[in-house]
């Protein structure tokens, strides 16, 4: 709290951030690096591991909404759970650490179409190369929403401490204008 505090500088116009040092900030990118490798990883064996099994099973989606009734209209709740819950969490890493590692992306809309088509890529991966796996749409849009949910519950905050945006030199000549009574 107090590293944060010390960060904070205050001007004439109100406060703004300093950037981190270069080498804490290089550190804090290689770890969220090292973080998006390994869930990359994780992703890739949740995802893309063949299951004979249930080649019988499985089923094209491109009817956004589908899957989710047919997950809900099952007797156990806890199979529902577990799908929708599932693919939410597995796009929470991908919104924290995204924003870490490539500033550039920081910003809802940006974390939303990089998520929607890295997302896209996994499933259409899955239903043309794996056996006992489909393409489903709303995997899609599950996965999306745990990325912003990521996104805006720690990986703002994250990529905010990380890469403080340095002022511009037309903000910080402006002055605030005077009040008239």
């Amino acid at each position: 709290m107090a590293e944060a505090a010390s960060r904070l500088r205050t001007t004439g116009s109100g406060s703004e951030r300093r950037p981190l040092p270069l080498p804490i900030r290089l550190l804090a990118m290689l770890c969220a690096f090292v973080f998006m490798v390994a869930f990359a990883v994780v992703l890739a064996r949740l995802t893309l591991q063949p299951s004979p099994a249930s080649e019988a099973l499985t089923h094209t989606n491109l009817h956004p909404g589908r899957s989710l009734k047919a997950y809900l209209d099952q007797p156990g709740l806890r199979d529902a759970v577990r799908q929708i819950g599932g693919n939410i969490l597995l796009g929470v890493p991908f919104g924290v650490l995204v924003p870490v590692v490539a500033p550039r992306t920081r910003g809802f809309l940006r974390v939303l179409l990089l998520t929607a088509v890295v997302m896209l890529l996994v499933e259409f991966a899955q239903g043309a190369l794996v056996t006992g796996r489909a393409f489903d749409v709303d995997d899609v849009i599950l996965n999306t929403s745990g990325a912003l949910i990521g996104y805006l519950l720690l990986g703002r905050r994250l990529s905010r401490a990380v890469h403080a945006r340095r002022p511009r030199d037309g903000r910080a000549a402006k002055k605030p204008s005077a009040r008239r009574s």
